[in-house]
């Protein structure tokens, strides 16, 4: 690739970056009837008030028609969802953060392998950036700190490992929002339920950025 076209392809992912941090989320508030914004700030306080995210983004089951077969994985990202495709035109539905590696990427891939509280190993650029993780350059041991959580679905194209992962977070306020690193995240409770309820091999379908599912599906 050309340097010149090189640095307009950095230039735009930057930028999509940063739109979607940017972007805001809503959740439905019952008592007024009307989509609210959600933002890092009144979700912490939310979490703090309650002990849990706002319902929208707890585990449910939610009518959802497909044409995928029972355990499929379907993740819309705008939306900050996860769905388990169910029987019976069904799925369980679980609120995601989005992180950066998250952004702007689609496709079908598949669960290649599952790990119970994983060990983290930051990548090249954090560690010369960032003096928190330099000292776990060498990876950082599985426990409530870690910024996998206590499951860690790794997503694979053919044989071949991807950046992309499904993984747990210590931070669950942070459910329902776009996040600042990692790529979809759950709660602990969340991810230990999935990864107990799929198969390795299961399809994980990604919705472009703007395919969104509608509000309330």
């Amino acid at each position: 690739m050309p340097a010149a076209a090189a640095a307009l392809l950095a230039l735009s992912l930057a930028a999509s970056t940063i739109a979607a941090l940017a972007a805001g989320t809503q959740v439905y508030d019952p008592k007024t009837r009307k989509w609210i914004d959600y933002d890092r700030t009144k979700a912490y306080q939310y979490y703090r008030k309650n002990k849990q995210v706002p319902e929208s983004f707890r585990r449910q089951v939610v009518k959802f028609r497909t044409a995928e077969r029972p355990g499929t994985i379907i993740i819309d990202g705008n939306q900050h969802f996860l769905y388990l495709v169910q029987p019976g035109q069904t799925a369980i539905r679980y609120g995601i953060g989005v992180g950066r590696e998250g952004f702007g990427w689609a496709g079908i891939v598949r669960v290649g392998r599952t790990a119970e509280w994983p060990t983290w190993t930051p990548p090249a650029e954090m560690v010369a950036r960032d003096p928190n993780a330099r000292k776990w350059a060498g990876g950082q041991p599985g426990g409530p700190d870690n910024p996998l959580g206590a499951r860690a679905l790794y997503l694979y194209e053919g044989d071949q490992d991807t950046i992309y992962r499904i993984h747990g977070t210590p931070e669950p306020w942070t459910i329902g929002l776009n996040v600042s690193s990692g790529c979809i995240r759950m709660n602990n409770d969340d991810i230990v339920d999935l990864a107990s309820r799929i198969e390795i091999g299961a399809k994980v379908i990604v919705l472009m950025q703007g395919a969104a599912l509608y509000k309330g599906v």
